[in-house]
């Protein structure tokens, strides 16, 4: 099992900064793959930023250009930098976390992200 621990989220204005973490323990040796997703209200959850053990990244495209993902191997801490946020991204930020051979998946239990003026 791997537990997946939240941090970070909150309410801003439009245009502001916020930074997600997440904390993995647990059964997280071996090649993976750690990633945020987001779901808003009526909406289906959708992949933000993913990056993997060797640190390649990719984002969805709304991400691009205003999102950071990054990873801290030796705490086993993801994080998301976000900026110039938008109320398009309200909602609800998950950390995932994936064994590559297994593809055994597990889901934090997410952090509220409301962006508003």
């Amino acid at each position: 099992q791997v537990q997946l621990q939240e941090s970070g989220g909150g309410s801003v204005q439009p245009g502001g900064s916020l930074r997600l973490s997440c904390e993995a323990s647990g059964r997280i040796l071996g090649a993976n793959t750690m990633g945020w997703y987001r779901q808003a209200p009526g909406k289906q959850r959708e992949l933000v930023a993913a990056i993997r053990g060797d640190r390649s990244t990719n984002y969805a495209d709304f991400a691009k250009g205003r999102f950071i993902v990054s990873r801290d191997n030796t705490k086993n801490v993801l994080y998301l930098q976000m900026n110039a946020l938008n109320p398009d991204d309200t909602g609800v930020y998950y950390c995932n976390f994936r064994h590559l051979l297994s593809r055994e998946g597990y889901w934090g239990q997410g952090t509220q992200v409301t962006v508003s003026s």
